[in-house]
């Protein structure tokens, strides 16, 4: 088993605030859950703000489709090592991806990233009565639009008590093959189960890759298309 826990950041050209905002508004988010939960509503809190499949398929649940969910979704967390392990993925990939796209853009692909996995998730399990929530589908966005822009940029992962630095192109890649596997597996299973949404991983990974093409700078096409030392 893998783990990121840094990257190359010698093309990072502007300073990440939007991506620091969006690690901030996750972190408070998730205080708003255990202050929810010390006053004994977390249930409820979790079903306001959260996507539940049901609600945009089949009208059931608290009154139907609420379109809001689809983004305050993505600010909420099952846990500490749900928000941790999704907060220092974003902390890695999502500062190089805005200095390549620029804040306002990079803003807003993250959050279309996220809202394509959370409909991935409803479309694939539309019966689900489970509410969704996590960042999970952004940051595969994220990673997409990083392993497009930057193959070759060096990423440092924990690997059986060693530190390697190894191509993005090899740990995005295995890791999207890994939520492709998975996500079939969830389809094949019985049941509209809880879990990880695996499916919202794949569709908001697939999502990213075709914005960060259409929204990709020029100067990021050059650099994709300047010959590399193969030894680097």
């Amino acid at each position: 088993m893998f783990f990121p826990i840094g990257d190359d950041n010698s093309r990072r050209v502007r300073i990440p605030f939007v991506n620091l905002g969006l690690i901030t508004l996750n972190g408070l988010a998730f205080v708003a859950e255990l202050t929810a939960h010390a006053q004994g509503g977390l249930v409820e809190f979790v079903h306001h703000w959260s996507v539940l499949p049901v609600d945009y398929t089949m009208h059931a649940g608290l009154g139907g489709p609420v379109p809001w969910t689809l983004v305050t979704s993505m600010f909420l967390h099952g846990g500490w090592g749900h928000l941790l392990g999704n907060m220092v993925c974003l902390g890695i990939f999502g500062d190089n991806v805005e200095s390549a796209l620029g804040h306002g853009r990079y803003l807003a692909f993250y959050l279309l990233a996220g809202i394509l996995g959370a409909l991935t998730h409803v479309v694939t399990q539309p019966h689900s009565t489970v509410p969704t929530l996590g960042a999970s589908g952004a940051i595969s966005g994220v990673l997409a639009a990083y392993v497009l822009y930057f193959p070759h940029n060096r990423v440092l992962v924990w690997f059986w008590f060693r530190i390697l630095a190894v191509p993005a192109l090899v740990v995005i890649g295995l890791w999207a093959v890994m939520q492709l596997a998975s996500g079939a597996g969830s389809l094949i299973a019985a049941g509209p189960g809880g879990g990880v949404a695996y499916l919202a991983h794949v569709g908001g990974f697939l999502g990213g890759l075709v914005l960060a093409y259409v929204l990709m700078p020029v100067e990021v096409r050059a650099a994709r298309s300047e010959p590399r030392d193969p030894y680097q």
